[in-house]
């Protein structure tokens, strides 16, 4: 088994709750083979409260986790990006900074429960569909033998995920 922890970005618009939940969700779940970030093209500056109960519902760590510009991540100094996955149709049409090291991408498109209008229930109904359905794409991602598949592979592979659901 290979030692080399993999840098995941999650990118959003807002990047207050689907990119939050897989970085938070990731973070824990795959803690000893990934370093997980996420970030947005228009951060909304605030993480939604109702993606930080559905993290903390599931048992998962909601300590740190902020509303970010993907700037932070496209400067030199920045970590290498070993994986690039955007979860909203925005972030995946809009033009993207250049990714030093031409690291793999993929798009895995949710829906914005954060846009939602309703009744306090649907919307937090929503947020937990949205919650699972991520969850369930990280478990899969998971299970990709990393460390054995050549580049050109894994990214037919990620592929094969992100046109699962979109």
């Amino acid at each position: 088994m290979s030692d080399k922890i993999y840098n995941v970005l999650f990118l959003c618009t807002g990047n207050s709750a689907r990119s939050i939940m897989a970085e938070a969700m990731l973070n824990a779940m795959g803690k000893d083979r990934f370093k997980v970030y996420s970030a947005g093209s228009h951060p909304n500056g605030k993480v939604n409260p109702m993606a930080i109960e559905q993290i903390a519902h599931l048992g998962f760590d909601t300590t740190g986790l902020r509303s970010k510009s993907w700037d932070e991540f496209a400067s030199s100094d920045a970590p290498h990006m070993d994986f690039v996955i955007t979860v909203c149709d925005k972030a995946a049409g809009e033009v993207c900074p250049f990714w030093p090291g031409q690291p793999m991408t993929a798009h895995w498109g949710f829906q914005d429960p954060a846009e939602l209008k309703g009744s306090e229930v649907e919307i937090r109904q929503t947020f937990a569909r949205i919650c699972r359905e991520i969850k369930t794409r990280l478990d899969i991602f998971l299970s990709l033998p990393l460390n054995k598949l050549e580049k050109l592979a894994l990214q037919r592979e990620l592929d094969k995920i992100g046109l699962n659901h979109s």
